[in-house]
């Protein structure tokens, strides 16, 4: 059951390995997770009872994020108890190749995920978080949207521009208690990074290690807090020192 109290908190892709980490860490920080999944819902209901069975506040919710009015639907229902306060855009895909043999599929949907998906999860959520004058908008971006990647036209593209609207939607929410950051992960080892050579890591990588999900987590767990109510507009890097 939600506590009266409880921050209510809507992780996109929560699914997989880092949107589970930054579902435990919201909960640990007593927020009521939203676990958001599209393909796996029984992955998303397993990270929502672990929470519970944590002694923590969890629930589910399933919807395609570039079907707007899929999202809507879902978002409306869940607004009936009440507004979600903490959102944090992680749902994301990659389907890498060189732009010039890339095609418009590959390209469209990788910008559609982190786009207009970011779009439709936030701003149904943005009116009813400003009348409580408290809100964290949080996405995961990728250091890719600052320093490019070969083989990764599209998600440069996209990451790139989840920074530009992180950073216009900051302007616009200064002053209603809102804020709205970015962080931008290099090579974690989960989700799209695993698997990654070391020999890769130590090439590129100043820390010459892959980062730990927990600690991207760690990263939103704090944007979340209000002790940082005065942090907004920024893109956080959690790379190593990479970029």
């Amino acid at each position: 059951m939600t506590s009266a109290t409880a921050r209510r908190a809507l992780v996109t892709g929560g699914s997989g390995a880092l949107g589970a980490a930054i579902c435990r860490r919201l909960a640990r920080q007593g927020c009521h997770v939203i676990v958001h999944a599209h393909r796996n819902p029984a992955r998303a209901q397993a990270v929502a009872d672990e929470i519970v069975g944590h002694g923590g506040s969890a629930e589910t919710v399933g919807f395609d994020v570039i079907d707007n009015a899929g999202a809507a639907q879902a978002l409306a229902y869940l607004l009936e108890a009440g507004p979600i306060q903490v959102v944090v855009n992680n749902a994301g895909v990659h389907d890498d190749a060189p732009l010039a043999g890339m095609t418009f599929e590959q390209w469209r949907r990788v910008v559609e995920v982190s786009l207009h998906g970011f779009f439709n999860v936030t701003q149904p959520l943005l009116l009813p978080m400003i009348r409580t004058r408290w809100g964290r908008v949080i996405s995961v971006s990728s250091v890719v949207g600052s320093i490019g990647n070969r083989g990764q036209g599209n998600y440069a593209a996209a990451k790139a521009g989840l920074h530009g609207v992180t950073k216009a939607l900051a302007l616009e929410l200064a002053t209603r208690g809102v804020t709205v950051n970015a962080i931008a992960p290099g090579f974690i080892a989960a989700g799209m990074a695993e698997g990654i050579a070391q020999s890769v890591i130590d090439a590129v990588v100043p820390m010459k290690r892959a980062g730990g999900a927990d600690e991207v987590a760690a990263a939103v767990g704090y944007l979340a807090l209000d002790e940082a109510a005065y942090v907004t507009g920024q893109i956080l890097g959690i790379s190593g020192g990479l970029g």
